[in-house]
């Protein structure tokens, strides 16, 4: 039977252990791009001008169907500002907090696709009943575009192509398409759905 020298079975016994040994001190690796956190970042800060003109609509004697889209989209963006957040934050990327004042002057430092001017914040601001609804309906549907340009963007890049940045923005992508199909029916039933009833005189 071959005898192998002693020292030769010590480097063969030691060497699994040395690059074991060395594999965590390999260099880390992220998950993802520089453009997937501005895409978060911004995606925030688009959501809470959502929220800022949809807790509107009680208070500026909306229509019910308008009203329960509103709450809809509070109650779907309020949500996906968390998991955006949380994203960030278990990154320890920056986590923008924009404040309803903010949102109100216009953002101009920050101002995405889609996002309405302080011009048509303060247009929206003013309108009542019947003018709100059509002002908001024409506005968000404006801001569900610029929200869909942005994931367009994202993928453009060639980035957001890691989960979990491709599970959010696709549904983002999934989510607005959605509800600007909804605004356009609602919009277009306001305009030129049929007119009251009338009882004419014989």
């Amino acid at each position: 039977m071959t005898r192998f020298p002693h020292w030769l079975l010590a480097s063969m016994v030691a060497a699994p252990v040395a690059v074991s040994a060395q594999s965590p001190a390999g260099p880390a690796t992220k998950d993802y791009t520089p453009a997937d956190v501005a895409f978060m970042q911004g995606m925030i800060y688009h959501h809470a001008q959502a929220l800022l003109i949809a807790a509107w609509a009680p208070d500026r004697a909306a229509s019910a169907d308008v009203q329960t889209l509103c709450a809809r989209i509070i109650a779907g963006q309020k949500d996906e500002i968390v998991i955006l957040s949380q994203w960030l934050s278990e990154r320890h990327e920056q986590v923008p907090n924009p404040e309803p004042e903010h949102m109100m002057h216009g953002m101009s430092d920050q101002m995405m696709p889609g996002m309405l001017t302080a011009a048509q914040l303060a247009q929206l601001d003013k309108a009542r009943g019947p003018e709100f609804d059509e002002l908001f309906l024409r506005f968000m549907i404006q801001h569900h575009e610029g929200a869909i340009t942005m994931v367009n963007e994202l993928f453009g890049t060639g980035a957001g192509e890691e989960n979990p940045v491709y599970k959010i923005a696709s549904g983002v992508f999934a989510d607005q398409t959605t509800e600007i199909e909804r605004m356009q029916h609602m919009l277009a039933d306001k305009l030129f759905g049929p007119p009251h009833a009338t009882t004419n005189p014989r």
